[in-house]
């Protein structure tokens, strides 16, 4: 009975596309905050007849507009760090970045747990390990 060699790294190619498929989500999910910031506009400033101590803006109006702001930034950076990673990974280059990338990706949810979980898995084997030291060495 012959047993079937497998390539190393076999599955990198998988989690590639995942990566990008994980910032897409993650571009889609900035479009949460750009409701907050439009609610924020939205929301009208009171009047000078509404309170006699007038001001002319809105409290809860700035708040969700910085936050909404916020989110919107962090969505954006996390999507490109991820593209970087799927990028990386497709190099078979820098596993201590995508290892980084991939734990905090652990922090957005149940896709990003099991995406970051197992691609730090599949890199930290030793076959995996070496061909991104081989690409290191390669390019030096």
């Amino acid at each position: 009975m012959e047993t079937a060699k497998v390539a190393p790294g076999r599955n990198l190619d998988t989690y590639r596309i995942l990566f990008i498929i994980k910032g897409v989500l993650n571009l889609l999910i900035s479009l949460v905050g750009l409701v907050y910031v439009v609610m924020g506009f939205i929301i009208p400033a009171p009047t000078m007849t509404d309170f006699p101590g007038y001001t002319p803006f809105n409290i809860i109006s700035i708040i969700l507009v910085i936050f909404g702001s916020i989110f919107i930034l962090f969505a954006i950076v996390m999507a490109v760090l991820t593209f970087l990673a799927a990028k990386y990974i497709g190099e078979r280059r820098s596993a201590t970045f995508i290892i980084v990338i991939s734990i905090i990706n652990c922090l957005t949810g149940v896709l990003g747990i099991v995406l970051g979980i197992l691609t730090i898995i599949e890199i930290q084997k030793p076959e995996v390990r070496a061909l991104f030291e081989a690409n290191r060495t390669k390019n030096k």
